[in-house]
């Protein structure tokens, strides 16, 4: 699969038919304060002809520090995900799957204002014990680490670093970084990580950040530029990808993140 530079024009229009959003509401936990019970909200992509019949793979996507499970604008059907899901799955270019934009704060206080921003390292707990095994037990899904993917913007990019590769390697196999945060594990750290949990293949890492993104480029290649020659189970053009295009910290970049990424995950299946 060619990791590309552009969004194809034919792929940010709206497809005939395409798949559904829902919002849902779940139960978890205040991890980061007193741990009482919350209620949190997020969307849910389902693809064109979603069957519960059938099995999908899920992917988290995460929003950054000032979003919340609306950044990725997932609403509705102007949303560009949507957009670029309808066009691949029309196309048969990749296996159908359901997209998950939460909220990545786990805190009682979980709105854009107001929320610490410590909460979004508490969020692995939320992920593990609550999110996930609402979605499995709602949706048609897997329910297997061969078919889960996590992947964010920014904040969400670390996340999906240090939650993702670094707490619930046995829970995701597939990963995607874009503009990973200044807070994101360096690659020894990782790389070290991935040395002592040789069982727990990652099947794909995927990491992109704007060459003039003065916000997360030295963040993001710190943490993914160089980490194939630290980690030996990831091999370039293998299942590891880094690129950096002209750009800065923005949509520009992210969008075109989730569309090479979305055109990865779950192929190798």
């Amino acid at each position: 699969m060619e990791i590309v530079d552009a969004i194809p024009v034919q792929y940010r229009v709206k497809a005939e038919g395409g798949g559904i959003i829902e919002k849902i509401s779940y139960n978890t936990k205040d991890y980061f304060g007193d741990g009482g019970a919350i209620t949190k909200q997020a969307f849910v992509y389902l693809p064109d002809g979603y069957d519960g019949t059938k099995q999908y793979g899920v992917l988290y996507l995460m929003h950054g520090i000032g979003g919340d499970e609306s950044e990725w604008g997932m609403t509705g059907d102007n949303s560009m995900i949507k957009k670029i899901m309808d066009n691949l799955t029309a196309r048969g270019e990749i296996e159908s799957f359901i997209i998950v934009t939460p909220n990545g704060r786990s805190s009682r206080v979980y709105g854009k204002e107001g929320s610490d921003y410590n909460s979004f390292y508490k969020f692995g707990q939320e992920l593990r014990n609550d999110l996930i095994p609402y979605v499995d037990s709602h949706y048609a899904t897997f329910a297997d680490r061969e078919y889960r993917a996590m992947a964010g913007l920014s904040m969400g990019g670390m996340q999906t670093i240090n939650i993702g590769i670094c707490e619930c390697l046995d829970l995701i196999s597939w990963f995607g970084a874009f503009s990973a945060a200044p807070t994101s594990y360096q690659s020894t750290r990782i790389a070290s990580y991935l040395e002592s949990n040789p069982e727990l293949r990652i099947n794909f890492f995927y990491n992109i950040c704007g060459k003039e993104d003065s916000v997360a480029f030295s963040s993001a290649s710190g943490a993914a530029k160089y980490l194939s020659k630290l980690a030996p189970t990831l091999k370039d053009g293998k299942n590891f990808a880094w690129q950096e295009i002209s750009g800065g910290h923005d949509f520009n970049v992210w969008n075109l993140g989730f569309y090479n990424f979305a055109r990865i995950i779950f192929k190798q299946n």
